[in-house]
């Protein structure tokens, strides 16, 4: 009886030592998620570097304006002037709205590299010149930096198109170019702008030639008359005898009364016969 009694405890006290040894064991820590995760619970990756390269024509906006782009580089103020003052901005930017246009390929000088300049260079320049100077930075053709591996030496540009007197030799390899003026060289530093039509290049130096330089020549003077046909001398002279008198007692030695004495003496002479 007392076998069948103990029984059923020892089951209840052999269940609850299971359930408190399987209780007092300690429990593992949860893993943490691997990466960052949102609000939402989705992982999130950091943000992607933004491009660094020329400035990008907006899609919504109209015929590039060159001013304009390279106001917004901000180191271009000096060049933007003599864009201004010569007209050439409203050309360039006129000749861009056109559907059939070869584009532009400008090559602009920063500020520091007009202030290499020597003192007063620039303020020096005549209209004329600043004009020049300002052509010689434009080549009427767009051009990628690659496609000055192939392009014909001299180039020309829009001063004139005159390879003498503004020559400009240039030389790529796909990514780098480097010009000569005879008188500068330098390289691209970077590309401001390139949208297909119109290409922006930041040069370290200003693009000087011998044509630039050169002064201007004043103006001819007029020739002087053609003089009229050569007469002989004695044409048109009056015919006059000239008389020399010569004083025959300083070519004698005699005095000045010798002459009269001589007479006065040949009178009586003759006279002397007739007394007789």
């Amino acid at each position: 009886m007392m076998t069948k009694l103990l029984s059923p405890t020892l089951l209840l006290l052999i269940f609850s030592l299971l359930c408190t040894t399987t209780s007092g064991q300690p429990s593992a820590p949860a893993q943490a998620p691997s990466g960052s995760t949102t609000t939402s619970g989705q992982s999130s990756s950091p943000p992607a570097p933004s491009p660094s390269g020329p400035l990008a024509p907006s899609a919504s906006s109209g015929p590039a304006d060159i001013v304009a782009i390279l106001r917004k580089a901000r180191k271009f103020s000096t060049f933007i002037g003599l864009l201004k003052s010569t007209q050439m901005d409203a050309e360039i930017n006129s000749e861009l709205k056109k559907k059939s246009n070869a584009g532009f390929t400008i090559f602009a000088p920063t500020d520091s590299a007009f202030s290499d300049l020597k003192t007063g260079t620039l303020n020096s320049f005549s209209d004329n010149q600043k004009a020049a100077l300002t052509k010689f930075h434009i080549i009427n053709s767009f051009l990628t930096i690659s496609q000055f591996q192939t392009v014909s030496n001299p180039l020309h540009t829009s001063a004139n198109g005159n390879t003498k007197e503004f020559p400009l030799n240039v030389i790529g390899n796909g990514t780098q170019v480097n010009m000569t003026t005879g008188l500068v060289n330098t390289t691209v530093d970077s590309t401001v702008y390139s949208d297909g039509q119109l290409a922006v290049y930041e040069i370290p130096q200003v693009l000087l030639s011998q044509g630039i330089l050169r002064t201007q020549a004043p103006a001819s003077a007029p020739l002087p008359p053609k003089p009229k046909k050569a007469t002989p001398l004695n044409s048109h002279a009056p015919s006059t005898s000239t008389t020399v008198s010569v004083d025959s007692s300083e070519a004698t030695g005699l005095p000045h009364y010798a002459p009269i004495m001589v007479s006065i003496g040949v009178a009586v002479v003759a006279a002397l016969p007739l007394c007789i």
